[in-house]
């Protein structure tokens, strides 16, 4: 690379810091849960800090790791995707899957959609859909392409440095940040201004409330901006602590029995997973304690004092509530992500009508999302969630008061639907489930140069300490959960397609649209782990067949 450029990956960093920062000051609530995952991340590293007394986290990299975000953003014209992809491409961010929202049964929405990440160890990602015309009535479509087709989102300035990026390969620092700054102030900001009243009504009224959000705003403001935590229920039962949807005593046996199940889950393969700083080594070099029940009780205490101080008393903020489920598998099992979030809030807006006129509303659509990442599935493993995920529907079908009457039954049934699944990283590795990065231990090397070497099974070899693993990280989407954060956030549920015929939607349609390829990211974990193989038995000198 030209030393004249800026390294993309901290840009991207500076960027996402920069959006962070946008949207705090324009979501106050964003700030607060930010605040209260911080303090769970905290609290959850001093347990982790008994149960492994080697492990320390400083308050610097506590940040960092639980810094990571993850947006989304909704984009109306081909024109303007084709923009969003060459913003993020200047912070190295690349096209990852096809996510088609159109095709997700009762929880269709009429978008389609890939998410821009780094293509290794990524930190940031950003969910980006484009609404599909098409996918409305003649009438309904014109309307909507009429009034996308006067709105302009991107400045010359912009447009002029992303040209630039493209031309030579990178951006000099100033330009960067320059990009930056147009991101911030201009791409992704939120006006509160919005056009044709008419028009948002008649969509929202018909069930295109996302149709609405995208055709009537003049940017392509963040819908959330996603951080880290690493105990998914612990935060979860805070933040509903600190927006007074429970009292101090369910909270503390909620918050207590998460904790309590983490410092049981939380072996050697969650920290490496939680924690990617640390090498398997150090890990491997923690000493082992005990966390008793009075030291859990004591963390929850104290955080719940934390929690009751006036500047976390989320009560006095406008707050819709949080949602009543956690998306993704159960708590228990390590795979992809799970997903949470306080609802969208109503803020208000001025449309600004083509005769001049002003209309002073309300809209609501931007949430505070959080997740908690696990392992990425093989296809197998993916399979075999999707078939649990949809016995898990069907148990919540069945019993739709059951979150609310009895909170540990409700859990232990959730559960119950992904029995299916190991628990643990060696289980589910065994299984084919989900991907591993394989290397070579000091033990096996010094094996290997003594020529102490015997057998040529990873499995084995790995029983006799000469290899090691670690899982690897699930860095993308699930579109079936991203439907049901949709669904809690807009009161709506899913929608249908109102044109003569629903079309069909092709991931080469997007790829032409961007100018470029999406990334398989199963494609990726698949060969990362070959990769990792084939390494690890070159360097034992392991012949293969």
């Amino acid at each position: 690379m030209n030393e004249a450029f800026a390294d993309k990956i901290q840009m991207q960093h500076m960027l996402f810091s920069e959006l962070s920062n946008m949207f705090g000051h324009e979501v106050p609530l964003y700030d607060k849960a930010l605040l209260v995952n911080k303090e769970c991340n905290k609290t959850v590293c001093d347990l982790l800090a008994k149960h492994y007394p080697g492990f320390t986290l400083s308050d610097s990299q506590l940040d960092k790791t639980s810094g990571e975000r993850h947006g989304a953003i909704r984009i109306g014209k081909a024109d303007e995707y084709r923009w969003v992809t060459g913003f993020f491409g200047a912070f190295g961010m690349e096209p990852h899957n096809y996510y088609d929202m159109t095709n997700v049964g009762s929880k269709s929405q009429p978008i389609v959609a890939t998410a821009f990440r780094s293509r290794l160890n990524p930190e940031h990602r950003i969910f980006c859909s484009l609404l599909m015309t098409d996918y409305f009535d003649p009438e309904t479509r014109k309307r909507i392409e009429g009034l996308l087709a006067t709105r302009e989102v991107f400045s010359d300035k912009a447009k002029g440095l992303i040209e630039k990026n493209a031309k030579q390969g990178g951006l000099s620092e100033s330009d960067a940040k320059e990009l930056i700054r147009e991101g911030t102030t201009r791409i992704f900001k939120w006006t509160g201004k919005a056009r044709d009243h008419h028009l948002y009504q008649d969509l929202s009224a018909a069930g295109f409330k996302i149709a609405a959000d995208i055709a009537c705003f003049e940017s392509h403001h963040l819908n959330h901006l996603t951080p880290n935590t690493f105990c998914m229920d612990f935060y979860t039962a805070s933040m509903k602590f600190c927006m007074g949807e429970l009292d101090s005593e369910t909270y503390h046996v909620r918050a207590s029995m998460a904790l309590d199940r983490l410092m049981e889950f939380a072996d050697c393969d969650y920290m490496k997973l939680h924690f990617k700083h640390l090498t398997l080594a150090q890990i491997h070099s923690f000493g082992r304690g005990d966390v008793p029940a009075y030291d859990i009780m004591g963390a929850v205490v104290k955080v719940g004092r934390r929690f009751r101080e006036p500047d976390l008393d989320l009560t006095k903020l406008k707050h819709a509530g949080f949602k009543d489920f956690t998306e993704g598998p159960s708590e228990d099992t390590p795979i992809l992500l799970r997903q949470d979030a306080y609802k969208a809030l109503t803020e208000p807006v001025t449309f600004h009508e083509a005769d001049g006129s002003k209309v002073e509303t309300v809209h609501t659509a931007r949430f505070g999302e959080v997740e908690q990442r696990f392992y990425a599935t093989t296809l197998v493993g993916r399979e075999l969630y999707d078939k649990c995920l949809a016995e898990a529907d069907v148990m919540k079908e069945k019993n739709p008061g059951l979150m609310k009457k009895d909170y540990d039954e409700y859990r232990k049934a959730y559960a119950n639907c992904f029995a299916a699944f190991p628990k643990t990283l060696s289980g589910l590795l065994t299984q084919k489930l989900v991907y591993g990065r394989f290397s070579p231990t000091e033990k096996g090397l010094e094996a290997a140069k003594k020529k102490q070497m015997v057998g040529s099974d990873l499995s084995d070899l790995m029983q006799r300490g000469y290899v090691q693993v670690e899982g690897l990280r699930y860095e993308d989407f699930l579109p079936v959960s991203a439907a049901g954060i949709f669904a809690s956030n807009l009161g709506q549920y899913g929608t249908k397609s109102t044109a003569a015929e629903k079309p069909v939607y092709r991931k080469e349609q997007l790829e032409e649209i961007m100018g470029r390829k999406i990334v398989d990211s199963n494609e990726t974990y698949r060969n990362l782990e070959a990769e990792s193989v084939a390494k690890t038995r070159a360097q034992l000198g392991i012949k293969t067949n």
